[in-house]
């Protein structure tokens, strides 16, 4: 095999893992990363415990993908799937666990562990690390790659370039879009770039009373006026602004969508998912009458956080020092009922640079899924959240990025 000048651009999951596997394969790889340090990214991965991957079979890991674009990634997912991810860590000493929702996580829970072991490979493999520099321009001669530019002036030549420098969220860790900018310079079909797993912003002002609240077990149920999301029992946080939590990041990608489209976007919060609202409402006659001369607020403190009773009854228009042996069948009514289904108004979602993920990127009609590499350009590849393709929360993502940028680092270290 000749040895190739191979460029990695950013040094994400997705970036060091191409960079890795072409210097397994004995290739002269250079690893180029404008931020000072390695995985800025991937450090705050699963809350800063790095949900790698997702040990859920083939088929199902491809349903977790938006708009169906996980079929895209078939290819990727047989070269490097999540069994592969698994033990490329394991053999090099990092511990796993499988939590609930088969979500993979280090023994340690430490970002830092995963980065780590990236770390060390891309020593072991010699990979040349630059730091502190960014990509400027590729230079082609008719539409062979020659070498690229950098942000201090240096000029390098190559025989292949592979980019994964991200989307556009959490710019703070240097994913400020630079990459798709110069794929787009280069002719590249971008698709339109929104947030995905976001954060929601509702109309009610009552949410903020509710800051830092967590409600578990609880199921969602998202309108656009015509078709329903509903989730499964998860969780569900409150924010300054509006909510936030696994099950609302997991629907906000849809629900963006919604909004572009200028629906109005409602959502209903059953707060008993496993009670009927007839159950309910025998629920809360027993309630009343075991309780008949507590206030309304202490009897609902059995059924609701303490923090939520007072916004509860403020919204049912009764007085939570009232007796429950005054409350009347209307007004027992309007309990269960709320109880079943609490009301709120999505206005818009968190800005971009919030988002966990980024949607759109490169078409996907111009890559190769079969090597990652440009339909445009020979010895352009791309890897990572750059790829229009994005999924839930679970590892799902994370796994996209490892097994494009190990496909692309093959491909690159291998296609004549």
């Amino acid at each position: 095999m000749d040895i190739k000048k191979i460029i990695v651009v950013g040094a994400g999951p997705a970036g060091m893992m191409a960079a890795i596997r072409a210097g397994e394969l004995k290739q002269d790889v250079t690893l180029i990363e404008k931020n000072s340090s390695l995985g800025k990214k991937l450090l705050l991965s699963g809350k800063g415990r790095c949900n790698l991957t997702n040990a859920c079979d083939l088929d199902l890991f491809l349903e977790r993908f938006s708009d169906n674009k996980g079929q895209f990634l078939r290819d990727a997912f047989r070269k490097f799937f999540n069994n592969d991810l698994m033990r490329f860590f394991e053999n090099r000493g990092l511990r796993l666990k499988i939590e609930r929702q088969l979500r993979v996580f280090p023994v340690s829970n430490k970002s830092g562990s995963t980065l780590e072991v990236l770390k060390k490979d891309l020593e072991k493999n010699k990979v040349k690390v630059c730091l502190k520099a960014a990509l400027k321009e590729i230079f082609f001669k008719e539409k062979q790659l020659k070498a690229v530019l950098l942000s201090n002036g240096e000029t390098i030549s190559a025989d292949r370039v592979i980019l994964a420098t991200g989307g556009v969220s959490y710019a703070f860790t240097g994913s400020n879009g630079e990459g798709l900018f110069l794929a787009k310079r280069l002719g590249h079909q971008i698709i339109f770039l929104r947030p995905g797993l976001v954060p929601l912003e509702t109309r009610q002002s009552y949410v903020r009373l509710l800051k830092g609240l967590t409600l578990r077990n609880i199921r969602l149920t998202f309108s656009d006026g015509e078709k329903e999301l509903v989730s499964p029992v998860g969780e569900l946080l409150f924010t300054h602004f509006g909510i936030s939590g696994p099950l609302v990041l997991s629907f906000s990608g849809k629900v963006a969508d919604w909004l572009s489209e200028k629906k109005v976007v409602t959502l209903r919060i059953d707060l008993k998912p496993a009670l009927s609202l007839e159950v309910l409402n025998q629920r809360l006659i027993r309630e009343f009458k075991a309780n008949p001369k507590k206030s309304a607020s202490r009897v609902l403190k059995n059924l609701l956080p303490k923090s939520l009773v007072e916004v509860f009854l403020d919204i049912l228009k009764i007085n939570p020092k009232k007796q429950a042996n005054q409350i009347n069948q209307e007004e027992r009514k309007r309990t269960a009922g709320l109880l079943k289904s609490l009301p709120l108004t999505v206005t818009q979602t968190r800005p971009i640079e919030e988002a966990m993920i980024t949607r759109g990127g490169v078409s996907l009609k111009e890559i190769n899924p079969r090597t990652m590499e440009s339909r445009l350009y020979k010895g352009l590849y791309f890897a990572g959240e750059m790829i229009d393709v994005d999924a839930d929360t679970g590892g799902f993502n994370l796994q996209a990025a490892f097994s494009t940028g190990y496909l692309a680092g093959e491909s690159a270290a291998t296609t004549a």
